[in-house]
């Protein structure tokens, strides 16, 4: 009856998060997949199936998420290193998650992940080009300056355009 009364009116931690969440994070949308196991959207990011349990994607590092024929497609962003006070990152493969009913779960990934971004730009470099982007980390003050670079980019010039700018937004944040 306590599960029914929670699917019913939220609330309470899911069995399988007990103990793993921050303290003042809490649960705002679920959806049961297809197969066994749920995702579970919280204030600090999307809980996906792991290897041990139940780990945490923060909504800072998820760089794209779809959600149509009854599948949610997340594609998670790796920090791979800094440049100044920019964070590196490289994309993951996707993953699918097959939902039984999606609820709520697809608006709220959306609403998240869009509300954690505060500006984006992409910037041409040789080789290809990068999406320089500043986002708010759930749990942290401020923003961090993110540069995710196209597969081929120059490295060199990543890291040298990336310093610059983060350098540039801090001058205009002391100012």
């Amino acid at each position: 009856m306590t599960g029914l009364l929670r699917r019913l009116f939220g609330g309470g931690v899911p069995p399988e998060l007990e103990g793993a969440l921050e303290r003042d994070e809490h649960v705002v949308a679920t959806a049961g997949l297809r197969g066994g196991g749920s995702l579970f959207a919280t204030s600090y990011g999307l809980w996906v199936p792991g290897r041990d349990g139940p780990r945490r994607v923060g909504w800072h590092l998820v760089s794209k998420v779809t959600w149509g024929n009854g599948q949610l497609e997340l594609v998670e962003a790796q920090e791979t290193g800094t440049a100044g006070e920019a964070v590196l990152l490289t994309d993951l493969r996707p993953a699918r998650y097959a939902l039984e009913r999606p609820n709520k779960l697809p608006d709220v990934v959306h609403a998240r992940v869009n509300g954690s971004i505060r500006s984006r730009h992409r910037q041409e470099l040789p080789g290809g080009g990068a999406w320089f982007v500043q986002r708010r980390i759930p749990g942290r003050d401020g923003v961090v300056l993110q540069v995710r670079a196209d597969a081929g980019v120059d490295e060199q010039a990543v890291r040298r355009v990336a310093a610059e700018v983060a350098t540039k937004i801090r001058q205009a944040l002391d100012e």
